[in-house]
């Protein structure tokens, strides 16, 4: 019995080595001195398209100083 409790304890030897390890470790983030910068070069079309009924279109053509 008493091998098979050293044995554990070898087993569990590097988890706690690993615990004990980690505990100690600090970790520091800190962000740049200069901004981020993103540049985006877009290009933006719009097309517009009206589709009318003819007789609007007719009233249009009949009365040009509607608008």
């Amino acid at each position: 019995m008493l091998l098979n409790k050293q044995n554990m304890l070898l087993s569990l030897a590097p988890v706690l080595a690993a615990m004990m390890l980690t505990a100690c470790t600090t970790v520091k983030l800190e962000g740049g001195d200069k901004p981020i910068e993103v540049n985006l070069n877009v290009k933006i079309d719009q097309e517009v398209r009206i589709k009318l009924d003819k007789e609007i279109e007719d009233l249009i053509a009949e009365n040009p100083d509607i608008f």
